[in-house]
């Protein structure tokens, strides 16, 4: 009788755990771990490792769930810490599980050694560890699960030596159910809704932990109740409000003059699953003021660092349910609706009119994934977010390389639902190793390339700050279609606006994994 492996252990618990969707690019060091590939496990092949992990962040998200990530040794944790940094600004519970040289060799400094492995992705992981015997793998596999999963959901690290996997264990495996979310002290609950109660005006700021954590319902039946304005904060990466309800006022800029310019009509403001603020220039007016602030967060360091403000720590979805049985209906007035920009008439093929036009076209389920930041604000302008169910999905961190593979790992995590990625010219080129993976896979997701031949974001926000002469920020001559038939995709152009509705419509009615080509006009003179 054979003996059990630590392999056929881990095995066990990952079937246990639901984490047989693998996301990888093998090496060496991966082999014993990927021999005699079981048949109930998939694995998705991505060419480099930025995009695995990408297209494992997106599918996380979509899922709600842990996923595991296989990385090789240092080199390949290394080209994946950009998006494992995206991962972790989006609060992405991925296990990354990487390669190890052999027991035996590390005191050698062998080749494809990690020196140190645990620490290499640190801070940009919530818990790391190279285990100390080869029997403790399917214990630190168990643990980065629990961790990952837990409120503030994250990225974890696992590095095992390659020699580990056939050692043989009688440890029994230990499956636990995912740790559950937590209610917040019924006290502060009173306090924010005797506030609430007292208010004139109040707002609440949305963030992404709220659709993360699947209470978009509950928030709308809130602010519903409290005839309360609804704004989104800066640099969200999710829908948490739907943008086409009476109540949607808009999103908030990442500068603290301009949110304090926005909030300055409310008496009391509640932050529901987001940070009290993330900003990204400083236009000179200091601590602007802003009005009484109660912030609810799963996260600590956000309730931790907020200068102002009272802090209520609970998961959003315990959180929200716990103030709607708190509060009575308003007889306030509701504040008067966003009122939107008219959709530009076509003459040019801007990034409003291809966003507009794409509104009219999205089916209703849609899944939009987006990473084109020169475009950022006409998409909010033109291009509502109404699914109160993952509708949305970007990067919250600012690195490129998301939008390709996110777009990937949307439609391969939720099949049921149409997936269009909305990708600039230059972001797309961080990870549009994607398309081979899209292809190799079969999913139907539509990728429309923005093509404005720039860095736009970078030209535009040096302009903003008084740049001048900045290089580095012309682009231009990629043929897109053909990079993506090179890949096996559909690939499609569109150079005049007479021909956008047509081929999007085309686009989205295909099966296959179809990139579109949009040569747009230059980028509008704002990112958000």
């Amino acid at each position: 009788m054979n003996k059990r492996t630590v392999l056929d252990a881990t095995r066990e618990l990952l079937r246990e755990l639901g984490l047989t969707t693998v996301f990888g690019n093998p090496g060496t060091t991966e082999v014993p771990f990927l021999t005699d590939w079981p048949d109930d496990f998939d694995y998705v092949l991505g060419l480099q490792e930025s995009t695995v992990v990408g297209m494992a962040d997106a599918f996380s998200q979509a899922t709600r769930q842990a996923v595991l990530v296989n990385l090789h040794s240092a080199g390949g944790v290394g080209h994946g810490l950009g998006s494992l940094y995206t991962a972790h600004r989006n609060r992405s519970p991925l296990i990354v599980l990487a390669g190890q040289q052999s027991r035996n060799l590390l005191p050698h400094d062998p080749f494809l050694g990690a020196v140190d492995a645990p620490q290499f992705p640190k801070p940009y992981v919530k818990w790391s560890i190279e285990p100390a015997t080869a029997e403790d793998v399917p214990a630190a596999l168990a643990r980065a699960y629990h961790v990952a999963m837990q409120a503030p959901a994250g990225p974890v690290f696992v590095s095992v030596p390659a020699d580990d996997w056939t050692a043989t264990t009688e440890r029994p495996i230990i499956s636990r159910p995912r740790i559950r979310g937590y209610a917040a002290d019924p006290a502060a609950i009173e306090e924010l809704a005797t506030a609430l109660a007292s208010s004139e005006r109040p707002a609440f700021v949305v963030g992404s932990a709220v659709d993360e954590d699947a209470a978009v319902l509950e928030t709308v039946a809130l602010a519903e109740r409290v005839n309360a304005g609804v704004y989104v904060a800066p640099m969200s990466s999710r829908c948490s409000f739907p943008e086409d309800h009476p109540l949607f006022q808009g999103f908030l800029e990442p500068e603290r003059g301009a949110v304090s310019d926005k909030l300055a009509a409310h008496d009391l403001v509640v932050v529901l699953g987001a940070p009290a603020f993330i900003y990204h220039v400083d236009r000179g007016r200091g601590e602007a003021p802003l009005p009484p602030l109660f912030i609810v967060s799963d996260d600590e360091q956000i309730l931790a660092r907020a200068f102002e403000g009272t802090g209520i720590r609970a998961t959003l979805k315990l959180g929200v349910h716990a103030l709607l049985n708190a509060v009575d209906r308003s007889e306030r007035p509701a504040p008067s609706p966003l009122e939107r920009p008219a959709k530009p008439s076509g003459e040019k093929l801007t990034g409003g009119f291809v966003y507009a036009t794409l509104a009219e076209l999205l089916p209703d389920n849609a899944i939009v994934v987006e990473e084109a930041p020169s475009h950022r604000g006409v998409l909010h302008d033109h291009l509502p977010i109404t699914q109160t169910d993952t509708g949305f999905l970007t990067m919250a961190s600012g690195t490129l390389g998301y939008g390709v593979p996110g777009a990937v790992g949307a439609a391969l995590a939720r099949p049921d639902r149409k997936v269009v990625g909305v990708i600039g010219d230059g972001s797309s080129m961080y990870g549009i190793q994607a398309l081979w993976t899209a292809a190799r896979q079969n999913v139907p997701v539509t990728i429309l390339i923005m093509d404005n031949t720039e860095y736009a974001a970078v030209r535009i926000f040096g302009d903003s700050i008084g740049g001048d002469k900045i290089p580095g920020t012309e682009l231009g001559g990629i043929d897109f279609a053909a990079l993506a038939a090179s890949m096996g995709c559909q690939g499609v152009t569109i150079t005049e606006a007479s021909g956008l509705v047509p081929g999007l419509t085309a686009a989205l009615d295909d099966k296959r994994p179809t990139l579109v080509h949009i040569r747009v006009t230059s980028a509008e003179k704002s990112l958000y």
